[in-house]
């Protein structure tokens, strides 16, 4: 395992299209996936917060894994396997690894909350050593703000002293740039992915590897250009569409304007507990995008 192999750029968090029956839409998944692949992300993040992971099955996202491993480059997807079962987590990290993810990326045991840095280290500890005869890259997913459960960078820097390059870098949900600066000193090969477009300029000058975000899945043309050319007007657009959603529910809201762009409604259906935009936040995101064009 290599670091030259590992990811970087712009990494859309791709939702997941669901059927009216519940289930994994894996036509309008893999449709959606080349798309923004051919369209400026030079990766995407499959079954994360955005792709309602925790809302599925292990069968459900097993099922989407195996489909994408069919046809789409996983060289270029990193997917969430973490739950709140060390079990599970195994054996979904397994998955990835057999099917050839290029990294998988892992929730903190999220259910009990006040948990000690030796607990999350010794769940990711036992998670590496379950999967090291096939050690698919882990990523690290903080998210303090729905899992309850930070990545401290004493948790961080434990990790990668035991596990060196095994541990590939940590996607950074929290907003905090501080934080995900001091992340990224740890190790000069940590690949530190913040959720937000407008790091990528810092990303470009090397503090970053990229950005992995929700709203890559509609703004990938103009990232692309902040990140590869340094284009500050290509930057400037993409924050500006990632501001539609300031104030409305992202994931059912990035889902409602991908059906709307792509003229098909169906990419807008969500699974519990998430709920569908209401008639209000459907004209407030519309008069929005207007304004924006």
């Amino acid at each position: 395992m290599t670091t030259a192999a590992r990811l970087r750029g712009v990494i859309a968090a791709i939702p997941t299209p669901v059927t009216r029956s519940g289930e994994p839409d894996i036509e309008r998944f893999m449709s959606l996936a080349q798309t923004l692949l051919d369209t400026g992300c030079d990766g995407l993040n499959v079954l994360g917060t955005t792709g309602e992971a925790t809302s599925f099955g292990l069968d459900q996202r097993m099922e989407l894994m195996t489909a994408a491993a069919v046809t789409l480059p996983l060289t270029r997807l990193m997917v969430g396997t973490g739950t709140s079962s060390i079990a599970d987590t195994i054996r979904l990290t397994r998955h990835a690894a057999q099917l050839g993810f290029a990294g998988a990326l892992i929730l903190p045991p999220f259910y009990y909350k006040g948990v000690t840095d030796e607990g999350v280290i010794d769940y990711i500890s036992r998670l590496a050593e379950a999967t090291a005869s096939n050690p698919v890259p882990l990523y690290l997913y903080h998210f303090p703000a729905l899992s309850g459960v930070p990545f401290s960078a004493d948790i961080v820097r434990e990790l990668v002293s035991r596990f060196g390059v095994r541990i590939a870098g940590l996607k950074d949900s929290s907003g905090d740039m501080d934080y995900a600066r001091s992340i990224a000193a740890i190790a000069s090969d940590l690949a530190v992915f913040p959720s937000n477009e407008v790091s990528l300029l810092e990303a470009r000058d090397g503090a970053f590897a990229g950005c992995i975000s929700a709203t890559a899945s509609l703004n990938a043309p103009f990232c692309a250009r902040a990140f590869h050319e340094g284009d500050e007007r290509a930057l400037g657009k993409a924050v500006a569409i990632r501001r539609l959603f300031d104030g409305l529910p992202l994931v059912p809201a990035v889902k409602h304007l991908i059906g709307v762009t792509r003229s098909d409604p169906e990419y807008s259906r969500v699974l519990p507990p998430l709920a569908y935009l209401d008639v209000t936040q459907v004209a407030e995101l519309a008069a929005r995008r207007g304004a924006l064009s």
